[in-house]
């Protein structure tokens, strides 16, 4: 346990061994055609025709330029080859592809190469040429077709192979899109300085001060690669964890290690360094394999480690894409896994996001002791959140959060634990003691959790993500620090007593 038994009482160590973008956006900053990274949505519209390019059905026949409006089969993702090159998949997954000059475009690749590889080129004004390697430009022609044999060199108005290029959402901002955005080179350079200085020794100094006894430490499946992991991915994580359980030790505090990205993505998000937004993890037996392989190559390095607690097997699974079968038949594996290297560690299951009850995993028998179901609590993310005022957050907290917390402490299995929660909410207008008022009751129904919880995160450059910046800003007050510093005071009273004590003995033992 965590000293002598008592509950976890942990931050998260977010955004720094898995990159999420929006938590230090200048990360991206440097990137050339930044607002085109692997993952970004565009459509492409003919400036002759003024007609969308589409691929009819989402795929899996040649590409027409006939759309008046454009939806879902207009849509293209990018899978990023260099600043300048793409490919485009569309919504069935298959790739545009052409055959030689001349020849019509099709969405009918079922994987990406070279007759896959596209150049885009842009003007100020959000127009592009498209090209293919051996020079020649797509073109629409008047029968609605995208054909790759435009003569010349085209100009940027009223041409056939010129079109205006929306980009309709540009938001995965993961280890992928770094990676592959910079380049290895640049890219090693701009992760290097970040995991050096993001945290250090004095964070968890910091965190010992107020009372935090874990971490719970995000890595991705390449860290078990180190130091030279599968392209793009950058080498250096599994060094610096080593950093972090060093520097917990110095403090008392334990590590949980958290895999938050799984091989092919267990989710979608930028979190689990999915490159374009789809979930493949749960589809294929051999990213199962290799998860369980990195579960091995973590619990065998760190389950004698005196500030190792316990390894969480997978970071949020998507409800919708990832079968509960698929996910207990998972947790099953990795359970043993980590009993194979410690018969007491604590073997952390997360529950589903989306729509899934987490008396699912209670039903699973997944293993027998220590382990944990770990709950995320965040009062965003959903509809019903947005319009509720500051006293409709807190009561939702007491009515809704604590009813299952009671509930799930009282069934018979797993543990409970807040892995992830936020003092932030969708309320614009809050004021520091409404924020005061909903951080205190997150804390007072969170610590009720049998194993116990962690915020959401140490540092962010969203200030009320920020722990550290709560913390000192007086926005979340923990009593376990003031009772910390209370405890001290009440040392010092009571070593100064007796000194005096002493000192009137003493001359009382004179006078006499």
């Amino acid at each position: 346990g965590v000293h002598g038994g008592s509950k976890v009482r942990g931050v998260n160590l977010g955004g720094w061994l898995v990159i999420e973008g929006w938590i230090k956006p200048s990360l991206f900053d440097g990137i050339p055609n930044g607002d085109m990274l692997d993952g970004t949505r565009v459509q492409f519209k003919s400036v002759t025709l003024q007609k969308y390019v589409s691929a009819d059905n989402g795929g899996g026949m040649d590409i027409s330029v006939d759309r008046d409006d454009a939806s879902s089969w207009e849509t293209f993702t990018l899978w990023r080859v260099s600043e300048l090159e793409f490919q485009f998949r569309t919504t069935q997954g298959q790739f545009l592809t052409y055959y030689g000059n001349g020849c019509s475009v099709s969405a009918t690749a079922k994987s990406a190469s070279s007759t896959e590889t596209f150049q885009i080129e842009r003007n100020n004004n959000g127009k592009v040429h498209i090209k293919i390697k051996s020079g020649t430009y797509l073109q629409a022609t008047m029968d609605n077709q995208l054909t790759a044999d435009y003569p010349g060199t085209p100009g940027w108005d009223d041409n056939a192979a010129t079109f205006e290029m929306t980009i309709v959402a540009n938001n995965l901002h993961g280890d992928y899109q770094l990676a592959n955005g910079y380049g290895h080179n640049k890219a090693k350079q701009v992760l290097e300085k970040h995991r050096n200085t993001f945290l250090n020794v004095g964070d968890f100094e910091f965190l010992y001060r107020h009372g935090i006894n874990t971490v719970r430490i995000p890595v991705g499946w390449w860290i078990a690669y180190d130091p030279d992991p599968p392209a793009p991915f950058i080498g250096g994580t599994l060094e610096a964890l080593d950093n972090a359980f060093s520097w917990a030790e110095d403090y008392s505090i334990k590590c949980i290690i958290d895999l938050h990205a799984a091989p092919g993505s267990q989710n979608g998000m930028e979190h689990s360094a999915s490159r374009d937004g789809t979930t493949g993890w749960p589809t294929s037996s051999d990213y199962i394999s290799q998860t369980l392989h990195v579960i091995d190559f973590l619990a065998s390095r760190y389950a004698k480690h005196p500030a190792f607690l316990g390894i969480e097997l997978l970071n949020e699974p998507s409800a919708a894409e990832v079968p509960l079968d698929t996910l207990v038949s998972y947790y099953k594996q990795g359970y043993e896994v980590v009993r194979k290297y410690s018969p007491s560690a604590y073997v952390i299951i997360c529950q589903r996001i989306g729509s899934a009850d987490p008396l699912e995993l209670y039903q699973a028998d997944i293993g027998s002791h220590n382990l944990v179901v770990d709950l995320h609590y965040y009062n965003l993310f959903d509809t019903f959140f947005v319009n509720l005022s500051a006293i409709d957050n807190i009561q939702f907290i007491y009515k809704s959060r604590e009813a299952q917390l009671q509930a799930l402490n009282g069934a018979n299995g797993p543990l409970v634990f807040i892995g992830e929660w936020v003092n932030e909410w969708n309320v614009t207008s809050g004021s520091q003691s409404e924020y005061q008022d909903f951080g205190r009751a997150q804390l007072e129904v969170y610590n009720a959790a049998s194993f116990g919880w962690a915020y959401w995160t140490l540092k962010n450059d969203r200030k009320h993500w920020d722990f550290e910046w709560n913390i000192r800003n007086n926005y979340l007050r923990l009593s376990s620090s003031e009772k910390r510093v209370f405890n001290s005071l009440r040392w010092l009273l009571l070593a100064s007593i007796c000194f005096y004590q002493c000192q009137i003995l003493e001359l009382v033992e004179n006078w006499i």
